[in-house]
């Protein structure tokens, strides 16, 4: 169920980027990874609240403070690079974040790095470098591609880094709380700069932001009640897939193509995530 769910989860958040990838393209990166923090937070704190969520202790606090920095500059980054880039590309290229966050769990949490897991993640990452391979084989690099691999890189590092924040978050906090805080915490971060970058969007926009904040808060809890019973070097083989959802929202939303070698990519990046599952159900928290 661990792995069903975070598998569900990732489709989620796919989907929520071809949201935010049109919100961005209209008023840009930061206004729209804002005002999705602050709707975000308006649907998950009364969750939260209503669950009888409190106040949380200190030594967590302060994990909700460090992931909800990293995540909110990981998110501007990274719908930034979606207006520069196609959806699945994008998503392809912050795939060496799984790789890179295995040994952060090593060394943050103690976790042993198994085998399958390890040959996951390379396999993985071969397909990630067979779709950018197709892509500059086919096209020239310009200004704005080169902008938009810098920033999701830059993203990619955050986001391995969020993705050991998220198993810690998990052991010691619900779902609903996760989500309160990740919004919460996101969206003050990015309010500093509010006076001066805010830009208002008009309904069709604010609405297609309503929708990526409910699907941000749906999959973020899903994630959290998966990473609380699995550890997390067996599910993040499964961001993975995020890109298989991601060529098919592309497409949908932006007609973007899918090419030959994005197909052979998404092929070999599916079958790491297969042969990472475990063959057995994981032991689940009483």
């Amino acid at each position: 169920m661990p792995y069903l769910a975070a598998l569900a989860g990732v489709g989620m958040l796919a989907l929520m980027d071809a949201f935010m990838k049109g919100a961005s393209i209209a008023i840009g990166a930061y206004s729209a990874s804002l005002l999705r923090y602050a709707i975000g937070f308006v649907i998950a704190a009364p969750i939260w609240l209503a669950a009888g969520g409190r106040w949380p202790r200190p030594e967590v606090l302060r994990v909700h403070l460090i992931r909800g920095v990293v995540v909110a500059f990981m998110a501007l980054s990274f719908f930034y690079a979606l207006t520069k880039l196609p959806i699945a590309e994008t998503i392809a290229i912050s795939f060496i974040a799984p790789l890179i966050s295995l040994w952060l769990a090593r060394v943050l949490l103690g976790e042993q790095v198994r085998r399958e897991a390890v040959i996951a993640a390379i396999i993985g990452i071969a397909g990630t470098v067979v779709i950018i391979g197709g892509r500059i084989g086919r096209e020239k690099m310009s200004e704005d591609a080169v902008l938009g691999l810098a920033a999701i890189l830059f993203s990619a590092v955050l986001y391995a880094w969020n993705l050991v924040l998220q198993r810690q978050q998990a052991q010691v906090a619900n779902p609903g709380e996760v989500a309160a805080f990740h919004s919460g915490v996101g969206g003050l971060t990015l309010a500093v700069a509010a006076p001066f970058l805010l830009v208002l969007p008009d309904a069709e926009v604010l609405a297609a932001i309503g929708v990526s904040s409910v699907l941000t808060v749906a999959g973020a809890m899903i994630l959290a009640w998966a990473y609380a019973r699995a550890e997390a070097q067996v599910l993040v083989p499964l961001e993975y897939t995020g890109f298989l959802w991601a060529s098919l929202f592309g497409w949908l939303f932006f007609r973007e193509a899918v090419t030959a070698t994005t197909i052979a990519g998404a092929i070999m990046i599916a079958f790491g995530s297969w042969y990472a599952a475990p063959r057995r159900a994981p032991e689940q928290p009483t």
